[in-house]
């Protein structure tokens, strides 16, 4: 896709009865290049991921995100742009308890058909592509039939990564993916998975409180309460 990854301009939002809580004036991202978004507690970086996924509904200005305007297409068009283009890690991993390593990873490939048919285009099979992107962000083969509960939090979130990459989608979105790691862990977890998008040509978008790791990243945007210093 060569369309830029997002374009915003005079996006705000504000909850009811409530003054705005951000406003951004203009922010692009070529496809491919990686963002990190910082800025203290209550400032609207959870919310603005919201917007971008198309889970919270565009109030007022452009929120364009892989070439589409979020705030003019349908709830079942946002439902198809974010399963067939978009991926999206959750602070708390949000993974299946009641299904092993393997069905969790996989589970965009079987809910998407165009995710199944990237997977099998470039990989064979969305299980090839499992397996590839599994070792590549240290998850072994013999963890695929465990259930999730058996993990430890690092091997989780390491789970939640493959499955937002699994079906290279256009787009992954990462809300504190690494908030229960210990630093040294944090800067090892984000750069496998930023070396593994790149490799897919996806861009990342990820919202942390750890500044140390924006260095990491090809853009950074700084959020305030309010939108301004």
């Amino acid at each position: 896709m060569n369309t830029a990854a997002i374009h915003l301009s005079q996006l705000s939002h504000a909850w009811p009865q409530q003054p705005p809580l951000f406003h951004i004036d203009e922010l692009t991202l070529p496809q491919g290049k990686h963002l990190f978004i910082q800025g203290p507690s209550g400032c609207g970086k959870s919310t603005l991921l919201s917007l971008l996924a198309g889970v919270q509904a565009v109030q007022s200005g452009v929120c364009e995100v892989l070439g589409r305007d979020m705030g003019r297409l349908s709830d079942v068009e946002l439902d198809r742009l974010r399963g067939d283009h978009m991926g999206v890690i959750f602070q708390q991993f949000n993974l299946l308890s009641y299904l092993d390593v393997q069905a969790n990873v996989l589970m965009p490939t079987r809910l998407f058909p165009s995710r199944a048919a990237a997977s099998a285009r470039v990989w064979g099979s969305p299980v090839e592509q499992a397996k590839a992107l599994a070792q590549a962000l240290g998850l072994g083969e013999k963890m695929w039939r465990q259930p999730i509960n058996q993990l430890s939090v690092g091997q989780q979130q390491r789970v939640a990564a493959v499955r937002a990459l699994m079906g290279a989608p256009d787009l992954v979105i990462a809300d504190e993916p690494t908030s229960a790691l210990d630093d040294a862990r944090q800067l090892e977890f984000l750069d496998l998975l930023l070396q593994t998008a790149d490799q897919q040509n996806t861009s990342v978008i990820m919202v942390s409180h750890n500044e140390r790791l924006a260095q990491r990243f090809d853009q950074v945007f700084e959020m305030f309460a309010g939108g301004t210093p």
